[in-house]
Formats: structure tokens, sequence, C-alpha cells
């Protein structure tokens, strides 16, 4: 059963140097984030009104960042929700494995960088909801 809840997910704020050229921010394994980097990818190009997300993962822990625009993050634990509003490229939210992720609202132009602490395994989602909540034990 899995043992997770909204409260173990935070927004990070990420180093950030800045410089009259801009700003930069470098992550690293395991000083920077709270697991080491396995995949990163990034969401683009999403349409007006569209959803991403709609799953938990077994194991996989995340930290999303919107590097440009903004967009809103729902946590669900089975038990209680939480929005999150992302529009900062130096924060980022941590999701611990175990939570139920729906994006949505997304501005024109965002760009939705997500860091994982696997690899792509189609065996560590949990796509429906209903499943989802068996896993929570209830």
């Amino acid at each position: 059963m899995i043992d997770s809840t909204i409260y173990n997910c935070n927004v990070l704020t990420l180093p950030k140097i800045h410089n009259r050229a801009g700003n930069i921010t470098a992550l690293n394994n395991s000083v920077d984030l709270p697991f080491d980097i396995n995949r990163v990818y990034y969401i683009y190009d999403i349409p007006g009104g569209e959803m991403r997300g709609g799953h938990a993962h077994k194991e996989l822990q995340q930290l999303i960042i919107a590097v440009s625009g903004s967009f809103d993050i729902t946590l669900d634990d089975g038990h209680n929700r939480k929005t999150v509003s992302l529009n900062r490229s130096y924060y980022g939210l941590h999701i611990v494995s175990g939570i139920w992720r729906d994006l949505s609202n997304f501005s024109s132009g965002a760009i939705c960088l997500v860091i994982a602490s696997h690899r792509y395994d189609a065996s560590d989602y949990i796509r429906d909801y209903q499943e989802f909540l068996k896993h929570k034990g209830r």
C-alpha cells in the first residue's frame, strides 16, 4: 500500500545565479534535488484547455518546473487535494510517489520540464483513478 500524502509534496526554490546578462539555474544530483536524476523530459505546445497528467506513480518521484509560462498542478493523495500554480523557472514542485496529479491551465507558450527519479517504466504508472484508490487502501 502506498503511504504518501500531498503534504510530502513541496515547492522547492532552486538555485538562481543572477547576472546582468541573465539568470542561470543548475541542478545537481542529491544536492539540489531530493533524488538522483534518471530521466528528463518536457511538455510543450499544449493546446488551450488541454490537461496533462491524470496518473500516479508507484515509485517514481518528480520535480516539475514551469521553465516558460505557467500552469497548475492538482495533487491528490486519495484523501486530500491541493493545487499548486507554477510560474517561475526557479521554483520546482517535488511530487513524491503515490500521488495522483493533473496539470491544467497552461498559458500560451508554456513549457513544463519534468525531472524524474527513474527511467520510463509503464508498470510504474497508475492511470485509472479507482485503481489508484485501491493502491492507497481506500
